[in-house]
């Protein structure tokens, strides 16, 4: 049995698992509080530490997966949005590597998520796998026979950043249109902030308890569930929105499989059945009766899992 540690650093917490690289299977769990205020060297401390405390003596490898750019081949990071503090060249991989005694590789967050799932989770079994997580902004990855596919330069899979629409809103990519700009977390709650500021009639200001700032995905689900007609329409455009960008990824990539997960993947049927219809309406060069859209199977084990699969992976390769 080989154990790696994975790492899935996020915004407010760090979650650590001990992964049986040969089976999946987690064999302890750790999670603290990221703490990212104190910066990035005191973040790099506390992941040592978790790892520390998650070690006994049997792991293998450490993989840590990033909520940002790196640099695969170096190790550091390069622009994370989401923590404070500048870290830009970085020395991740070193300082932990030196901290925890371990050989330590870095991988984007959503890319260790789409390698956990083809792996273990809802691609299990599948040669090509294709993945795209809905949260605060839009991820992904691309797994061939359970490798990552990750370009020249580690960022291939950035399947929020297709254009969607060339005209639609800018993107914090720089691009105008993009899929994350259109159908994100924040980019759904937008479309409730905006119906309620025209006026339109529906229940999302009441159960946001006349708060703009309290709308959210769930927001708008429940008043779909209520039979809000400016809500289901919301749903609807944001699923369409999602369809012609898996629509795009199954005519260019054609995979076994297709899967869904974060956050707004949870909307469930209210956001995968639209999703499914514009793929039927816009994927006619593929067999696309045999591309199966799923949602993910790994919960939020799959970043730590995918971290851990990495380090392995690239411990293997570099011998």
């Amino acid at each position: 049995m080989t154990i790696n540690i994975g790492i899935d650093l996020g915004g407010t917490k760090i979650a650590a698992a001990a992964v049986d690289v040969a089976t999946g299977e987690i064999a302890g769990r750790l999670v603290v509080p990221t703490e990212a205020h104190e910066g990035p060297e005191a973040v790099v401390r506390r992941i040592a530490r978790v790892v520390t405390q998650m070690r006994r003596g049997e792991a293998a490898a450490l993989g840590v997966g990033i909520p940002g750019v790196i640099d695969l081949a170096t190790g550091q990071t390069q622009f994370l949005p989401n923590l404070p503090g500048d870290w830009n060249g970085l020395q991740v991989a070193g300082q932990l590597a030196e901290q925890t005694g371990l050989r330590t590789w870095l991988l984007n967050d959503a890319r260790s998520f789409i390698l956990a799932e083809a792996t273990w989770g809802a691609g299990r079994g599948a040669r090509s796998v294709v993945g795209m997580t809905l949260g605060t902004g839009i991820g992904g990855g691309i797994a061939i026979d359970g490798r990552l596919y990750l370009g020249f330069d580690g960022a291939a899979g950035e399947v929020g950043h297709q254009t969607i629409d060339p005209d639609g809103p800018p993107c914090g990519c720089g691009n105008r249109g993009c899929l994350e700009a259109l159908a994100s977390g924040p980019a759904l709650a937008a479309l409730g902030v905006k119906a309620v500021m025209q006026g339109m009639t529906t229940q999302i200001s009441a159960l946001a308890e006349q708060d703009l700032n309290r709308i959210t995905p769930d927001t708008i689900r429940r008043a779909a569930e209520a039979g809000d007609a400016v809500a289901r329409q919301i749903l609807d455009r944001v699923g369409a929105y999602l369809g012609i960008g898996v629509g795009n990824l199954i005519n260019i990539l054609s995979p076994e499989r297709v899967i869904i997960g974060g956050g707004v993947a949870q909307l469930g049927d209210w956001i995968f059945a639209p999703l499914r219809a514009e793929v039927r309406a816009r994927c006619h060069s593929t067999l696309r009766d045999q591309v199966k859209i799923v949602p993910a199977a790994l919960g939020g084990d799959a970043g730590a899992i995918g971290a851990a699969m990495w380090a392995y992976q690239r411990m293997k390769d570099e011998g």
